[in-house]
């Protein structure tokens, strides 16, 4: 995983992210993965941009989500760019669901826990504050509680 200085080609969001850091940069990171060394070597490169860092991703799904995170640092905008997708909420224990449809948005407050749930094949762009990020498993029942 490397964030690069200099680049001006095409990227897919979908496998390169873009992190937003102070001074207006924005980097974009190569090798990305979800795997716990390239997340620690990420948060390792972008560690002096604090709470105000961004990351920038597409996510392709169908189907209910398999976890539940929370960004402490920061909100999370969510823009749903194709398909349905649910955007559901733990506050205070009771669930808030927003649905969204192409083009529109919503804003996980930082610190609230949430699931995003595609209703059939749909993506989302994410620009969502990394710093702190927690993720727990879904458990399985109608309200698939944090």
């Amino acid at each position: 995983m490397r964030l690069v200085n200099d680049e001006r080609a095409a990227m897919d969001l979908r496998t390169t992210p873009v992190h937003l850091g102070l001074g207006s940069r924005a980097n974009p990171v190569e090798g990305f993965a979800w795997d716990p060394e390239v997340l620690r070597a990420y948060s390792t490169a972008v560690a002096a941009d604090g709470a105000e860092g961004r990351m920038v991703m597409i996510f392709d799904g169908d189907g209910p989500g398999d976890h539940w995170e929370s960004h402490p640092a920061g909100d999370e905008l969510v823009v749903c760019l194709t398909g349905s997708v649910t955007v559901t909420r733990d506050v205070d224990g009771a669930h808030e669901r927003v649905l969204l449809g192409p083009g529109e948005a919503t804003v996980n407050p930082a610190g609230v826990w949430h699931a995003v749930d595609m209703e059939g094949p749909a993506s989302i762009l994410s620009i969502t504050a990394t710093l702190g990020t927690d993720h727990r498993p879904r458990q399985a029942g109608p309200e698939r509680t944090p």
